[in-house]
């Protein structure tokens, strides 16, 4: 599998992005995709995961402004992102795999399948 983020800019703070994965290969939707977030000098952290079933799971951090959802016909998981902080400066990865359990969503070594990341910077 093959992921390909997208969709990351510059932006004011309390605006909205949507960051979008797109995945290839045909098994996307026995997938685990989750996004994942490096800000500059700071370990990479999990924001928001989604399993094949489309249970979701948040970073507090995230819980009440960012939606994570999928379409398994594009093969495409998406980060919409509100009201956004300066405080959510980061490089944002998508990442994906098959049996994460709901437990483990957050731990990266989860995860085999990595897209390259999309910097998304906000400013105060």
């Amino acid at each position: 599998v093959q992921l390909q983020a997208s969709g990351g800019g510059l932006v004011q703070a309390g605006s909205s992005l949507r960051l979008s994965c797109a995945a290839s290969g045909r098994t996307f939707s026995s997938y685990t995709m989750a996004w994942f977030r490096q800000a500059p000098g700071k370990g990479r952290e999990f924001v928001a995961g989604i399993r094949y079933s489309g249970t979701t799971h948040y970073a507090a951090s995230a819980k009440g402004r960012f939606t994570i959802s999928r379409d398994n016909v594009r093969n495409t998981v998406y980060l919409q992102m509100d009201s956004l902080k300066p405080e959510d400066t980061a490089v944002y990865y998508c990442a994906g795999d098959r049996g994460i359990i709901l437990s483990a969503m957050t731990d990266q070594a989860q995860y085999d399948y990595w897209g390259q990341g999309t910097q998304v910077t906000v400013s105060s």
